[in-house]
């Protein structure tokens, strides 16, 4: 660490002033700086001494300056400027001030489905921005992923890209990048595109889901020959809680051929949001042809396991084979076409209401070539788990379809059974938002209206059953509104000579709250009310706050206000009360209002030993509990 230390403190290029190391990696070090041209902080990634001269080194360097300059997008980090000078090369970055995705996994072990959602859905925007420039990233993993504290997470490294345009690529350079996250095809040497992208991303989806990697072994080259090989365990026997359709997109991404994966990032985006909105929502499944091994490759796919004369004769057979299926399916959809498609069929809808949804039935629904499934959940009473509740379109019903092309979209609904719950707190919400919270809850509600003098028109007063009250699933809670205070104005006692914990009582009983106390010298007793803000009598509205003037005694001492005057005891060394006193000529007030200000702090900016473009402080670990990004916060 002391070699990279030499440049903190001084200002290179007449404009960054370096401030600290943030980051270690193999080929940079990470600074942060300040830029006093554009009056900004920065990240300046810099490539060590000893590979300065390594003509590889510096080929990655600058192709992941020149792939990011191609960019702009809010989830991926920026680059401002670029220095290959012969005796210092680096790259200034946006300083984005987080922790690796990677540091925050392996703190909190498999994530929440939003937060899974949340980071997917903005990798994939940032992919899609990338591909559409014709850029592929070949390095997704986690440790390449800067998240925020606010919840958006950046993309980085692009440090061995595939630009467009660029020369042909060396084998050694197919290959690379992080064996546990790269596709099957950079691990044997294959050409890659932006669906190689997609599998790391699906890699990582797993890791986030299950809080295990898919392919784990003592060796790299043992975890790529699985990542070619292997099947991964199925998340859902890991991570029970996750439902099944982030489960099948985590599948289609880490499909081993290419052809049956998302075939680009707005493919794979549209069903993480239709997740997102349902998350209860199955997807049908890609058919496979006939022919597929038990692998995931199809019959064809297999014609490549053969050794280095092999893939001529396969070729040569492939062009016939695919000469023979194309002019097969010509001959054939054109006589489909002539019957089938012009007429269509008409079908009668099934009916599936009180039917248990079984691994036969899932079966039988991917199987067929007339239905395209989607199937819901939901607590209910009257149903037991796994019966259909009810489908859509309804049973008896007619629909068109053109078997195998135009299908009949239907949409199950299946008990999840009864489930007993807390009911949550909702007093002082407005009522639209508690609705939502009890539907959320997969409780029904039902309102009543009534007067009260403490909560505004339109807000919760209370629940039956009440607050933290047991229930189950599906049945009925009694939300009552309020519809402002009660007709009339409330009196105000006399306060003077009750105690605080008398007149604090008598406040909360006529629905009053307390204002200013004031604390003061006085020949009353210590603790006794000697003066009011309103006058006994007066009418004052439910809420008012009253201002009250408490004695601190004759003796009353304003720079030990808690110190008790009869006391002659040595003075106590414990911290005093937080209630501040002063004297009668300056009299402090104090508003028992709680305080609302939030302390923040922020993290050691994060970095991962293999990450050279992120941030790490040898104390991150320590923090990271204080670390909730926003996509985590309930």
């Amino acid at each position: 660490m002391e070699a990279y230390e030499k440049f903190v403190g001084a200002v290179i290029d007449g404009r960054y002033k370096i401030d600290k190391i943030i980051g270690v990696g193999g080929m940079a070090v990470v600074y942060r700086a300040y830029d006093g041209l554009m009056q900004r902080t920065v990240a300046i990634k810099m490539l060590k001494d000893e590979i300065a001269n390594d003509e590889e080194s510096v080929r990655r360097f600058i192709n992941e300056s020149k792939a990011v300059a191609m960019m702009s997008h809010p989830n991926i980090v920026n680059i401002y400027d670029v220095s290959v000078r012969e005796d210092l090369k680096y790259i200034v970055m946006e300083y984005v001030e987080g922790i690796t995705l990677k540091n925050y996994m392996t703190k909190r072990g498999a994530l929440t489905l939003r937060e899974i959602i949340s980071y997917t859905e903005q990798i994939l925007t940032a992919l899609r921005h990338a591909h559409g420039k014709g850029i592929v990233h070949r390095d997704i993993k986690p440790q390449n992923i800067m998240l925020l504290k606010d919840g958006i997470v950046k993309v980085t490294d692009f440090g061995i890209a595939k630009l467009p345009n660029a020369e042909t690529v060396t084998l050694t350079d197919k290959a690379i990048g992080t064996v546990y996250y790269i596709s099957p095809e950079q691990a044997s040497g294959q050409e890659i595109d932006p669906r190689s992208d997609l599998y790391s991303l699906g890699v990582m989806m797993y890791e986030m889901a299950t809080g295990v990697l898919p392919f784990t072994a003592d060796s790299p080259v043992s975890v790529a020959m699985m990542q070619i090989n292997d099947i991964a365990t199925p998340p859902l026997e890991l991570n029970s809680t996750i439902p099944k359709g982030l489960e099948q997109i985590i599948g289609i991404a880490m499909e081993k051929e290419p052809a049956y994966r998302y075939q680009n990032a707005e493919d794979m985006l549209r069903q993480i949001r239709r997740l997102k909105e349902n998350p209860n929502v199955i997807f049908r499944m890609p058919k496979r042809k006939e022919g597929e091994g038990e692998e995931g490759k199809s019959g064809l796919a297999l014609l490549f396991s053969g050794g280095p004369i092999f893939p001529v004769i396969a070729g040569v057979a492939l062009s016939f084979l695919i000469l023979l299926i194309i002019s097969s399916a010509y001959i054939l959809n054109r006589v489909v076409d002539t019957t089938t498609k012009s007429t269509g069929t008409t079908i009668t809808v099934d009916d599936f209401v009180g039917s248990y949804y079984t691994s036969e039935l899932e079966s039988w629904f991917s199987n067929s070539d007339i239905y395209d499934l989607t199937v819901e959940y939901a607590y209910t009473e009257g149903f037991e788990a796994g019966q259909i509740i009810e489908q859509e379109p309804e049973a008896k019903s007619s629909r068109k379809v053109v078997p195998g092309e135009q299908y009949c979209d239907i949409t199950l609904t299946v008990c999840r059974g009864m489930r007993e719950i807390d009911i949550p707190g909702l007093a002082g919400l407005d009522y639209r938002e508690a609705k939502q919270k009890l539907k959320k809850a997969d409780l029904l509600y039902q309102t009543e209206y009534i007067q009260d003098d403490v909560y505004a028109s339109g807000q919760v007063v209370k629940t039956s059953p009440a607050y933290g009250e047991k229930i189950n699933t599906g049945e009925t809670v009694t939300v009552y509104i309020s519809t402002g205070p009660k007709d009339g104005e409330i009196e105000v006692p006399k306060f003077i000579g009750m105690t605080e914990k008398e007149a604090f009582a008598e406040l909360l009983t006529l629905v009053l709250r307390p204002g200013k106390i004031t604390y003061v010298a006085d020949k009353a007793e210590r603790g006794t009310i000697i003066a009011q803000s309103d006058a006994e009598g007066s009418l004052v509205t439910a809420g008012t706050k009253i201002n009250l003037t408490v004695s601190g005694g004759a003796n009353f001492d304003p720079d030990h206000p808690d110190k008790d005057p009869d006391d002659t005891k040595p003075a106590d060394t414990t911290a005093p009360d937080t209630t501040t006193a002063v004297t009668t000529t300056a009299p402090v007030t104090t508003d028992p209002e709680p305080d609302t200000s939030d302390e923040t702090t922020d993290p050691d900016d994060g970095k991962d030993p293999d990450d050279s473009s992120t941030n790490t402080d040898s104390d991150e670990s320590k923090k990271l509990d204080d670390y909730v990004p926003a996509g985590n916060r309930e």
